[in-house]
């Protein structure tokens, strides 16, 4: 009986973030840009959801997608980025079983989430310009309120299963995680046993979700370009096409890392482990800083409340 609650007992009790393993005398000055790029998220991701709450005139389907992703992006990097600096200051780099499933889970929901929220405002973005007399319409408080239930339950749905996949497995190669935070395959490494099904639902879902979503928006910008091109006047054709430039913005910002990342695994295999990572640490840290700085500058509404938060002296 000994034995057998030995073999049963399949998980350690924590894993161990290596950080950037190659890098690890280096972990001081990496976490300068990253406490920055943290710093700026939260910021200028509040700073957008004070501004949408407090004025009724942005509440507006583009300014409720907006405050989602800013919502997103908070969650998003507040999952991974507290405990990443947590291993390059203090070394505190124990993690529970439990807790780094939970980081997982939440991890990767929240991403799934955010290309969800970008594919609604290039619906958004496709009702405005293409269909601007069915706008007010079309995009109705439940709608958007459909919309965003129906992206977090499609996260949830996907990524529920990924928890229970990893707790069935026994981890024989040690509890040492060789990244910065608990990452769906850098876990799925350590465990004994068959784990191509991981594997393949991994793999799965990513494309799943990046081929469909960005091709619904490709589509949705052929729709808007052909709309804006039989447009009379330039100046008409500058304004309408000015509108999605902050989403644009958005979708390059979130999407560019994804391929690069992905890019980088297939052709340069034989690349430094420490590479990789770093790719992947960009591809979280880049998008929740970049997107309210985007949206506060492009975006003539947003840009007016945050000049008007800052009080002018009288010369």
């Amino acid at each position: 009986m000994f034995s057998s609650s030995n073999i049963t007992s399949t998980h350690p009790a924590v894993f161990v973030l290596m950080g950037i393993p190659g890098l690890e005398h280096l972990h001081n000055w990496i976490s300068i840009p990253f406490c920055s790029a943290y710093t700026l998220a939260l910021l200028g991701n509040c700073t957008l959801l004070f501004i949408i709450q407090a004025d009724a005139a942005l509440h507006e389907p583009m300014y409720l997608f907006l405050a989602m992703l800013a919502t997103i992006d908070l969650v998003l990097s507040s999952t991974t980025l507290p405990k990443m600096l947590a291993v390059f200051w203090f070394r505190d780099r124990e993690i529970s079983f439990y807790g780094c499933l939970v980081q997982m889970f939440f991890l990767h929901s929240f991403s799934i989430m955010e290309s969800a929220v970008l594919l609604a405002m290039a619906f958004d973005r496709y009702v405005a310009i293409c269909k601007p007399l069915h706008y007010t319409t079309v995009l109705t408080g439940p709608l958007i309120t459909k919309i965003g239930m129906a992206a977090v339950s499609r996260a949830v749905t996907l990524m529920t299963p990924l928890p229970f996949l990893l707790k069935r497995f026994r981890y024989c190669r040690g509890p040492m995680i060789a990244h910065c935070y608990c990452e769906h395959m850098a876990v799925v490494r350590l465990a004994c046993g068959d784990t191509r099904f991981n594997n393949i639902y991994g793999i799965a879902v990513a494309m799943f979700i990046v081929v469909l979503d960005l091709l619904f928006v490709i589509l949705s910008y052929i729709f808007i370009l052909r709309a804006v091109l039989q447009l009379a006047s330039q100046e008409a054709r500058y304004k309408a096409f000015g509108t999605c430039v902050s989403h644009i913005g958005a979708i390059l910002a979130f999407y560019t890392p994804v391929v690069i990342s992905s890019v980088m695994h297939r052709v340069a295999r034989r690349a430094a482990p420490h590479v990789h990572i770093l790719f992947a640490n960009f591809y979280l840290l880049f998008p929740p800083m970049i997107n309210p700085i985007i949206y506060g500058v492009k975006t003539k509404q947003i840009r007016e409340r945050v000049l008007g938060l800052f009080p002018r002296k009288n010369v």
